[in-house]
């Protein structure tokens, strides 16, 4: 995702604030965390619903963008209110974790200077199995380690790169429950068959339930088309949903995950089953 197309998914979720944040007006406000990644000391937002707990919790992936924190708490608001803690760790480099590690888009504008975008997306998929997927499992040990998490019932969740990361995540042996995943690759699909393949390849590992979620207007439906009719072949429970078009651009279909007043609704009840075992 290049300077220019980050600067256009801010722009889109920064005009969804308002929009996505009607009834939500109690919204607590987040901890501010630190957690260990090898030797990076990196930052997380963690929000917790009223109460003792122990509840259960999302791990979410953010996208691509410098500064994700942004839009976080559009995301986080729905979950909260179906009694859910959200973390929103920072990856290296990304958001409070600036200073921690190399950001990952520059390092890929870096590779394409030299290389072009073959150089660039083989990069992306080194860079996600390897510090990108370090950095979530981190943070997932941390968010295990809350006395009001309940272990058993943690989801994880992600948009755009963040979407990559929730297909890698639900392929470790780490006790997830169930994984949403907003457009995860959606954006290089039709320009790398290599990262459509590996991501496609991916699907065998996969060990938890996943729900694909797209706008029709996205830049790419095919990841989730694709992933989900790969998941249901091998016998692996899964859904997939393409909603309407939302707003009249492809980065107002890539940011869909802000409307959660139209994908909660079908969401929220198929998580419940697969958090409870049903």
């Amino acid at each position: 995702m290049n300077k220019r197309v980050v600067t256009k998914l801010l722009i889109a979720l920064s005009l969804g604030m308002s929009f996505s944040l009607a009834g939500f007006s109690q919204m607590p406000t987040p901890d501010t965390v630190t957690f260990n990644s090898g030797s990076l000391k990196l930052k997380g937002l963690l929000w917790r619903p009223a109460g003792q707990g122990s509840f259960p919790a999302v791990l979410f992936n953010h996208g691509s963008e410098k500064n994700p924190e942004r839009y976080l708490s559009q995301v986080a608001a729905p979950f909260l209110e179906h009694g859910y803690v959200f973390f929103a760790p920072f990856r290296r480099g990304q958001g409070l974790s600036v200073g921690q590690g190399k950001y990952i888009v520059e390092q890929l504008d870096s590779v394409s200077q030299a290389g072009g975008p073959p150089a660039r997306f083989t990069l992306t998929m080194k860079l996600h199995e390897t510090t990108q997927l370090q950095d979530q499992l981190s943070a997932l040990a941390f968010l295990k380690e809350q006395s009001f998490v309940d272990q058993k019932k943690i989801v994880v969740a992600g948009i755009s790169f963040g979407g990559i990361q929730t297909m890698l995540m639900a392929a470790q042996p780490s006790g997830l429950k169930a994984a949403l995943n907003f457009a995860g690759g959606a954006m290089m699909w039709e320009k790398s068959p290599e990262v459509a393949a590996w991501m496609q390849k991916g699907i065998a590992n996969v060990n938890i339930p996943v729900y694909f979620i797209q706008a029709e207007n996205d830049f790419s439906t095919k990841p989730s088309i694709v992933l989900s009719e790969e998941m249901k072949k091998l016998g692996k429970p899964c859904q997939v949903k393409i909603y309407p078009p939302r707003g009249t651009t492809a980065m107002d279909g890539h940011s869909f995950i802000i409307a959660p007043e139209i994908w909660g609704p079908d969401v929220f009840p198929q998580l419940e089953k697969w958090i409870n075992g049903k």
